[in-house]
């Protein structure tokens, strides 16, 4: 067989296989937004019959030998050609695949589709108990899967793994390893530690209480369509629906979804969730179709992906230009609004206090409800602590870092549903995220010019454009790290994203 027979063979199979999992993506979005609350049951099971078909097509020996007829072939000479691209990710996926068995695959699909239905109910009940055994299951399992992945060779090119929790966090941003992340996340700690001190002293105060107003549901949504098709959006290739936990799910080109939570008392989690996940959703609906079911047409880390949504929610929609645009129209979609100035708005919306609940949480604590989660994980981890004394841990951690302590389980360990779903190794990125995303946003402010005097003229397309060119139509070419050195010239720092926080909020709080 020669090696474009080979590469031919590849392409078919993967995207036959990746059709199949976008029907198990599917599924998903109807169990986490419409499923019949008696169908969870059957859910789990389907999802488990879904893992084992795809975990066998994942480990099929043909993938190895055509694999073994394309590499060190002319196909593959540039290293970054698409060819070599989805060679190279295809091998490291074929890899993690093979050393997983059957049997824990389909067990970890059918625990982590029981423990997220579960979680979803006991969440608002406060049920740590009820809700405990089915996270123990979950953890088991995946704790296997990292003890499995660990042993496997890492891509060449990449740091070894330190610990088994980098063979996970290799699976959402692949390089990263926990030895360089908490030094990065110490010199962030840092940093936000001193900013947030000056803001807690600062006497300048907004008012939030204009947050908390009577803003109907239906009025949230109409006015959340009307700025995600400002903002690019394709609405015709997505759709908008009420969750639980928001999130984001790509089906495939032409389906891309978002999901938020409305409250009817406060303003900022429907509106700015939106923003968050249309963050996701152009992200994928930016990358290039023709590659759709290959690496090269996939988003290339979940950190690179959050600097999307945090860019989107932050960067442009706390912006003061953006509400300059959409600040009248918001008045016109809640009369609750009515005698409130701009400015006082948008400090309001920009508020600084420590909290709770990450998904709420400002832009200078944010990344501190991040690092609780890392350390919690690396602990478990490493036998450090139990499932049972986690709740314990959480609220010290808290207190450490936040000054505040939960009073229950839904606000405090239970507020996530990541860890329902076995999604160990996934948090760190969200602070990667938001280093990216300041770093690429000051990239394309020193290209594109003043980036807040387009929003406030309603003009988003040029950069929504120069992340499309720059980020999204790359796939997943080059490794995380390389492409924020590609495309900002510079490595990844929190220098950006700490100097953007200093220059926003030295001018909000008078500091």
């Amino acid at each position: 067989m020669t090696p474009e027979a080979a590469y031919q063979n590849l392409l078919e199979f993967q995207r036959e296989t990746a059709y199949l999992a976008s029907l198990g993506a599917l599924a998903a979005w109807d169990q986490r937004t419409m499923i019949p609350k008696k169908g969870h049951a059957h859910r789990a099971k389907q999802m488990a019959a879904l893992a084992k078909l795809l975990h066998g097509r994942m480990t099929d020996p043909r993938i190895g030998e055509w694999l073994e007829r394309v590499e060190g072939s002319h196909l593959v000479q540039d290293p970054f050609s698409d060819a070599a691209v989805n060679v190279r990710e295809w091998r490291q996926a074929y890899e993690r695949a093979r050393a997983i068995p059957e049997r824990l695959a389909v067990e970890l699909a059918e625990a982590e589709s029981e423990s997220e239905s579960y979680w979803e109910e006991a969440r608002p009940k406060d049920d740590w108990r009820g809700f405990l055994p089915y996270l123990k299951r979950v953890f088991s399992l995946t704790r296997e899967k990292a003890e499995i992945l660990y042993a496997l060779p890492v891509p060449q090119g990449d740091p070894p793994y330190g610990e088994p929790y980098d063979a996970l966090l290799e699976g959402y941003e692949p390089g990263m390893r926990a030895a360089e992340l908490l030094p990065l996340f110490a010199q962030l700690r840092q940093g936000l530690a001193g900013l947030l001190d000056r803001i807690l002293g600062s006497p300048k105060r907004p008012d939030t209480t204009l947050l908390h107003r009577s803003y109907p549901k239906e009025a949230q949504r109409a006015f959340a369509l009307e700025l995600l098709r400002a903002c690019g959006y394709d609405l015709e290739a997505g759709r908008l629906d009420p969750t639980a936990h928001p999130f984001e799910i790509s089906i495939g080109p032409g389906d891309v979804r978002i999901t938020t939570r409305y409250f009817q008392d406060f303003f900022n989690a429907g509106i700015f969730g939106t923003l968050h996940e249309m963050g996701h959703a152009l992200y994928e609906q930016g990358l290039p179709p023709e590659h759709w079911g290959t690496p090269r047409g996939e988003a290339v880390s979940l950190g690179v992906h959050e600097s999307q949504s945090r860019t989107w929610e932050n960067l442009v929609g706390r912006s003061l230009g953006f509400w300059e645009r959409f600040f009248p129209r918001a008045q016109a979609h809640f009369p609750s609004l009515e005698g409130v100035g701009l400015e006082d708005f948008h400090f309001a919306v920009n508020a600084v206090a420590p909290s709770l609940i990450r998904v709420e949480a400002d832009e200078v604590t944010y990344n501190l409800h991040i690092l609780v989660r890392l350390e919690l994980e690396l602990a478990l981890f490493r036998g450090e602590l139990s499932l049972e004394d986690l709740p314990g841990a959480w609220a010290e951690k808290y207190r450490a870092y936040l000054g505040v302590a939960p009073r229950d389980y839904k606000d405090g360990v239970m507020q996530d549903v990541h860890w329902s779903g076995g999604l160990f190794g996934y948090f760190p990125t969200y602070t990667l995220g938001n280093l990216y995303a300041a770093q690429f946003f000051a990239k394309a402010e020193e290209e594109l010019g003043d980036l807040e005097g387009l929003f406030r003229l309603g003009e988003f397309r040029p950069f929504l454009d120069w992340t499309r060119r720059k980020i999204h139509a790359e796939g997943s070419r080059f490794r995380p790290k390389a492409l924020v050195e590609r495309v900002t010239g510079a490595p990844p720092s929190a220098g950006p994203f700490l100097a953007y926080l200093e220059g926003k909020y030295r001018a909000l709080y008078a500091l």
